[in-house]
């Protein structure tokens, strides 16, 4: 059968049932109010739309490079920046530790107490005087102006330099006071009126005993004897 033969074949059946075999499309008749409706909806979504940036920029006359951004995105940023900021400051601030300053105790100054053997300063003797001659006896033994005051202390206190003093309590003799007197003749013959004679014999007693007149003096002061 012909391709044409059987175009007017159904042609004909739809005819017989009633159709439209006129070749025209048909529109449904609710159709038409849709699309209108649909068209409506897209005009006013597209006024409503805002404008894009590149749009605004282009409408207001600005570069879109130079478009500055709202207040309130700046002030939005400013404030987290200065947040940040104070973040760090702070913990940087914690970070550091108050170091507590060093105190130094200066050690407390030791005074010492004199000495007992020290004696007051004598100064210089009379020249000829017994104290003259002890203080050259002295020297040629090697001991200077301190030992000296012990000596002229300590014969102060027995004596008083006396070359004629006599304890009448225990028969002591002379500047040292030699017990009994007659001690000091192995110093010489003289012994119960020349002073020199006397110191010698004192001086060769109390270095025997205590090494030197400080010595001898300090026994006194604790004793009250020599």
């Amino acid at each position: 059968m012909s391709r044409h033969s059987r175009v007017d074949e159904l042609r004909a059946q739809l005819k017989s049932a009633g159709g439209d075999v006129s070749g025209r499309h048909r529109r449904a008749a609710w159709s038409l109010p849709i699309f209108a409706t649909l068209a409506s909806f897209a005009f006013i979504a597209v006024s409503l739309a805002p404008p894009s940036v590149s749009s605004a920029a282009a409408a207001s006359g600005v570069e879109f490079g130079s478009i500055v951004a709202p207040a309130d995105v700046r002030v939005a940023q400013s404030q987290s920046v200065t947040a940040a900021a104070v973040a760090v400051s702070v913990a940087g601030r914690d970070a550091f530790s108050i170091t507590d300053p060093v105190v130094v105790v200066a050690p407390p100054v030791v005074v010492e107490a004199a000495s007992a053997s020290a004696a007051p300063a004598a100064g210089v003797p009379d020249p000829g005087s017994a104290q003259a001659i002890a203080q050259g006896i002295l020297a040629s033994m090697g001991m200077g102006d301190d030992q000296y005051s012990c000596l002229v202390a300590l014969w102060n206190r027995e004596s008083g330099w006396n070359v004629y003093a006599f304890n009448e309590s225990s028969g002591a003799y002379g500047i040292p006071q030699s017990l009994p007197g007659d001690k000091m003749a192995s110093a010489g013959a003289d012994w119960a009126t020349n002073p020199a004679t006397q110191i010698s014999w004192g001086l060769s007693y109390i270095t025997s005993r205590y090494s030197t007149p400080c010595g001898a003096w300090e026994h006194s002061e604790i004793n009250g004897w020599y």
